[in-house]
């Protein structure tokens, strides 16, 4: 079996590969995690296609994809504490979660919960993270009523939960076909397409929203921006730079493991659903990531890594 899968330059899936790469040596603060399983995101393409992520130098070599994994310690760094082989961890690899083998920064790794399968676990670290960090950073009181645009995609499943956890009234779009699914979250579902702002705003009571939650980015941002008499309520984990001409703000990330917990915790709770829909082997990562590319799925696809 491949032990990872990478791409080799930047581009489309043609510069993907199977490669066998050598097992990674755990540095200082570093945990070398035996992958279980990997949830396969949006950014996972976006890495390969050119995008990278801040600080980060430009490709030298093969770069392993995935952004989230759950897995076994199997070895701890230089000055790690809380954390022993044989510990069930997930959290955000820097060397990638589509292998066998990744290293996981403890500062950013969690104790994963018994009750929570290697998948579901696997799924937390970026989208039901994301999710979490942009509700917090709109700071709404209970009975507010928040719009989430791509409400069917992984970061819209989690954020719907969690609103709904946190009293919120959530107006969520999503395609025609994502419907029934959105909303048996609890929200109110409004199908994308022409005159958006519009039947939002019929879809309503009072005919306003409070916040906008954007994970599409586009034309449907920059329409759904008009429904807000305050900027500040506007948010995305899509489009930097348009939300910054809108007068909104990009989700400011945490990336801490205290909201690993937390979420976890909330997971654990039944608050949150990870609602993992599919499920691929490592040998088909090229399948798993082809489905998210395609922009098509509703829930969170995941690799899973054979013990």
């Amino acid at each position: 079996m491949p032990k990872a899968y990478a791409f080799t330059e930047h581009g489309g899936p043609e510069v993907e590969a199977f490669l066998d790469l050598a097992t990674p040596e755990p540095g200082p603060g570093q945990l070398l995690v035996a992958v279980r399983a990997a949830g396969v995101n949006p950014v996972d393409w976006k890495l390969r296609a050119g995008k990278r992520r801040p600080g980060q130098g430009p490709l030298t070599g093969p770069e392993v994809l995935g952004s989230e994994v759950a897995g076994v310690v199997e070895r701890v760094g230089p000055g790690v504490t809380g954390f022993a082989p044989g510990d069930r961890v997930f959290g955000n690899p820097v060397t990638g979660g589509f292998a066998q083998y990744t290293l996981v920064p403890a500062d950013i790794a969690a104790h994963q919960p018994d009750t929570l399968s290697f998948p579901e676990a696997a799924v937390l670290p970026v989208a039901a993270a994301t999710a979490y960090d942009g509700l917090r950073q709109l700071d709404l009181p209970a009975g507010a009523t928040l719009l989430i645009t791509g409400a069917g995609g992984g970061v819209g499943v989690a954020a719907t939960q969690i609103a709904r956890h946190f009293g919120l009234r959530v107006v969520g779009t999503a395609s025609a076909g994502k419907k029934e699914f959105v909303e048996s979250l609890g929200a109110v579902h409004v199908p994308r397409g022409p005159r958006l702002a519009e039947r939002i705003r019929e879809a309503v009571p009072g005919g306003r929203v409070d916040a906008v939650f954007d994970l599409v980015g586009g034309a449907d941002l920059a329409e759904v921006a008009q429904l807000l008499t305050d900027r500040k309520k506007l948010i995305t984990a899509a489009a930097k730079e348009t939300v910054a001409e809108l007068g909104g703000a990009p989700v400011e990330r945490a990336r801490t493991a205290a909201v690993l917990d937390e979420i976890a915790l909330l997971a654990v709770a039944g608050v949150l659903r990870p609602h993992v829909t599919a499920t691929y082997p490592l040998e088909r990562a090229d399948e798993a990531l082809r489905a998210v590319e395609s922009g098509h799925t509703r829930g969170k696809v995941v690799i899973e890594v054979t013990a």
